[in-house]
């Protein structure tokens, strides 16, 4: 540390005559011009016209100083950051790419596009984008051994087509640009998502497909059971830290078999796979839950049922409901050989494959089924009531808590497949007050209904409803 001794600045006798010297030269200027201006004849007058040409000429660089004032510059605005560690002035800030609000909307987009892994390729697309108005809402970076992909969520004035952010995209130095509509759900950032899905997960093994599906985005995924239903062998082995294939993904399901995620329109990321992977390992360790809810409804007559979850360990139950159930209804209900229809239950009350909601009595009997199940990326209803429960109103109130589900989960479109002749799913469709759409080939029936944005809504559980009468209430297949 310097002490202030050292650090004052030593003063010169010098100095001092210096200034003194200016001081009586300008004393005897001053009095030389005085008495001659004050003897002559205009003396009075241009003294005064003096003073007034001074007052003027410091008003005037009184106002040019303040219309030319040099502000210090002015710190950094929310939401930017200014770093000190390079020497130098600081550059010049840019101007503001902020566009004027457009008075025509906005529309939300996702995109997608794969960059070179060099120092400003980033700040290229993003200067790019605002150019065009284009608001970055959100940025992940997955990082390639070539590259790095950006995917963003971006807010884009509604004359921006998806073929100008793909055509200005690629002016940037994107490639494999990939752009599609985005909605309000896609604002979640991926980490609060990616809790979500696992908190969804470890409550429900029948929400590993659908959490892999809203984590890839679309994407459609398959579950190939160890065995088939004849129990041979399907001979379908992936390693234990799965597989990436470009646009598949293989991983060891925990059930038994292997879960396939197919996307042909865009290759998977490391970063997606290993996400992928990790929804896996937490189903594995946590093994075989359904949550354990139950509600009670009132049936018209009065007697009291309950609905709630099932799964492979009501295997027995089921086996002997189809024992009670007439050729007439299995074949109604599973298309093909009634005797092949033990088989199916298997799959059908796996978590893996969907959900399962069952009807008992309070007695324990199993007397209804009704599945919601994962077809690729659609969505399957199917049910069957026993003969004698028939045309009391169960089947309809199962179909309107599996399209609950599926609305919940976020499904847009469900679909039921039946005999033409069966009346009694066409009459439950239509009590979903939805839109359908009907399909008939050689005697096969599709129902197809696009889901309300919000669930559908159920009576309360103890309420009485007026009995449905159907011809016959058996239900479409798996």
């Amino acid at each position: 540390m310097t002490s202030s001794k050292h650090a004052r600045r030593p003063h010169h006798w010098r100095q001092d005559l210096v200034e003194l010297a200016a001081l009586f030269t300008a004393v005897a200027v001053a009095d030389a011009a005085a008495n001659t201006i004050a003897h002559g004849p205009e003396g009075p007058v241009l003294l005064g016209t003096s003073a007034a040409v001074m007052i003027a000429t410091a008003g005037f660089h009184t106002w040019w100083a303040r219309r030319h004032r040099h502000d210090s510059p002015p710190g950094p605005t929310p939401g930017t950051s200014h770093t000190g560690h390079g020497a130098g002035p600081a550059p010049a800030p840019a101007p503001s790419a902020a566009p004027d609000p457009d008075p025509n909307g906005t529309t939300l987009w996702r995109l997608r596009t794969t960059v070179r892994d060099l120092p400003g390729s980033l700040a290229v697309l993003c200067t790019t984008l605002a150019r065009s108005r284009v608001d970055i809402l959100t940025l992940q970076t997955h990082p390639l051994s070539d590259g790095t992909v950006d995917e963003f969520l971006l807010r884009a004035p509604d004359g921006l087509t998806a073929a100008d952010l793909t055509r200005t995209i690629d002016a940037a130095g994107g490639r494999g640009t990939w752009v599609e509509r985005a909605d309000a759900h896609d604002l979640v950032d991926a980490p609060t998502r990616v809790l979500n899905l696992a908190t969804r997960t470890a409550l429900d093994a029948a929400e590993l497909p659908l959490a892999l599906r809203q984590l890839l985005g679309r994407c459609t995924i398959h579950s190939l059971p160890a065995t088939s239903l004849g129990g041979r062998s399907l001979g379908e082995r992936v390693p234990d830290e799965g597989v990436l294939e470009d646009t598949v993904i293989r991983l060891p399901d925990p059930s038994g078999g292997v879960i396939t995620v197919e996307r042909p329109y865009l290759p998977f990321t490391p970063t997606e796979f290993a996400r992928a992977r990790a929804l896996v390992e937490l189903d594995a360790q946590l093994g075989p839950r359904v949550p354990g809810s139950r509600d009670v409804f009132t049936l018209p007559e009065g007697n009291e049922i309950t609905v709630r979850r099932a799964d492979t360990d009501d295997l027995d139950a089921a086996l002997a409901m189809h024992g009670r159930c007439s050729t007439r209804t299995l074949g109604l209900r599973y298309h093909g050989p009634v005797h092949d229809a033990d088989r199916y239950l298997g799959h059908l009350l796996s978590p893996r494959f969907g959900r399962t909601l069952a009807v008992q009595t309070p007695s324990g009997r199993l007397v209804a089924l009704g599945h919601l199940l994962w077809d690729g990326n659609e969505t399957e209803v199917a049910l069957l009531v026993e003969d004698d429960w028939q045309r009391r109103g169960i089947g309809g109130e199962l179909l309107r808590r599996l399209v609950a589900m599926a609305v919940e989960t976020g499904c847009d479109s469900v679909y039921a497949v039946t005999q033409a002749s069966n009346t009694g799913m066409a009459a439950a469709m239509r009590g979903l007050g939805l839109p359908l759409d009907y399909q008939v080939e050689e005697g096969t029936l599709v129902i197809t209904t696009r889901l309300a944005p919000t669930p559908v809504v159920t009576p309360e559980p103890h309420g009485p409803r007026e009995p449905e009468r159907e011809e016959q209430e058996s239900y479409g297949p798996a």
